[in-house]
């Protein structure tokens, strides 16, 4: 005996299920309204969303490099599709299947002469635009500007030593912010992730310059994209290179050698400006740098030294070790440290002149003495370390000696 189930629908239920359906469909959409307004987008002067091509030139270097790439992606392709499509075509209609049987042929010179001379005509066609860009690279005379580029780990150096702007001279790290978001493990949509800097390289429009790389620990490499540059930065070498960029704006780049656990933070941003622009911050600079020259034979009072050493601390200790000196992971903690407590100085002088383990911990002689006293001045008086006692810039002077 069979019996016929129905199922009895309540409006009412029906209304409230209806009701959740658009909810739920307009949490979605919200959440995919949210997501792309989110999104990343394209850099100008760094990269692009899905970028499958070069970087847009600005300077001529570039250009040619692009028409190089292009001109020689034709030539292979057009020797890929000759080459494999008489093989293939060959396989195909003299296969032995179909009744072809192998003969022994006669190999005449005009055959030898023609797989000899024809892939060397190829490869004369195309070591010559070549030659002509790589040469055009190379010559640096000329300049109106020059700078040295110092790769450290993990920061760029400049130095302006010819041309105006003479005598300037300053680190460029990564903004501590873009750090921070990547510590994270989930950093909000950004489009200059990890290629913002607190100080960029700042060049004049329409000008030679000539930038001249080197490193004082591991080998790094100075590289803009745009510029069509690349140019590796060697301890106890001198390299140069130049670039004229013919359009003001950002550009950006970063370190193209493994350089070490902190290589990814070591991004590149040079700011292109007009020549009224680049005098105005030149003038800047250079009062900012007489207003900042320190005497490393002040004696300085507790108050003063900590103040100066926690905006230190803040450019360059607190990525790695922390706002609180806690550190993480193979990070030393700096708060409660014995090295940092300890009363006897000169320990914690020589890691931060010379580093320590590896280069783990690396060296800060880039910082002037007053800035490393102050620093070390601040991590003995902050959090727990309580210790009541500074560090003069004279006693870093001493050691560096």
């Amino acid at each position: 005996m069979s019996k016929t189930m129905k199922t009895v629908v309540n409006p009412g239920n029906q209304g409230a299920t209806w009701r959740s359906a658009g909810i739920a469909l307009a949490a979605t959409l919200g959440a995919w309204g949210t997501a792309l307004a989110q999104k990343v987008n394209d850099l100008p002067g760094g990269p692009a969303v899905n970028q499958l091509n070069f970087a847009p030139a600005v300077t001529k270097i570039a250009e040619e490099q692009h028409w190089l790439h292009w001109f020689m992606m034709v030539i292979c392709a057009v020797i890929f599709v000759v080459v494999f499509g008489v093989m293939f075509y060959s396989i195909l209609k003299h296969r032995k299947s179909v009744g072809h049987k192998s003969q022994v042929l006669a190999e005449p010179i005009w055959v030898e002469l023609g797989w000899t001379i024809v892939p060397l005509l190829i490869v004369i066609g195309m070591a010559l635009p070549a030659t002509k860009v790589l040469v055009a690279q190379k010559d640096t005379t000329n300049s109106d500007l020059t700078i040295k580029a110092t790769g450290m780990q993990w920061k760029w150096g400049y130095d302006y030593i010819k041309g105006e702007g003479e005598g300037i001279g300053f680190l460029s790290t990564l903004d501590n912010s873009h750090r921070l978001m990547s510590s994270s493990g989930k950093p909000p949509p950004t489009d200059d992730y990890l290629l913002k800097v607190d100080n960029p390289m700042v060049v004049p429009v329409d000008k030679k310059v000539r930038i001249i790389t080197t490193a004082n620990d591991v080998i790094h490499a100075w590289m803009v994209p745009a510029f069509g540059v690349k140019q590796d930065a060697i301890p106890g070498f001198v390299r140069d290179t130049w670039f004229r960029a013919e359009k003001t704006g950002d550009y950006y780049g970063q370190c193209a050698e493994l350089c070490g656990k902190e290589h990814a933070y070591m991004p590149i941003h040079v700011k292109v400006v007009t020549a009224e622009e680049y005098t105005a911050w030149v003038d800047a600079q250079k009062k900012a740098m007489a207003a900042a020259a320190d005497d490393p034979t002040k004696v300085w009072n507790l108050a003063d030294l900590v103040q100066r050493g926690e905006s230190v601390y803040a450019a360059n200790c607190l990525a790695c070790h922390g706002a609180q000196g806690k550190g993480a992971g193979p990070i030393k903690a700096l708060d409660g440290s014995a090295l940092v407590v300890n009363m006897d100085k000169s320990p914690m002088i020589n890691v931060l002149l010379n580093g320590q383990n590896n280069g783990a911990m690396p060296a800060w002689k880039q910082l002037s003495d007053t800035e490393l006293a102050a620093v070390m001045t601040y991590t003995k008086n902050s959090w727990s370390n309580q210790t009541q006692r500074l560090v003069q810039p004279a006693e870093v002077l001493a050691a560096r000696q």
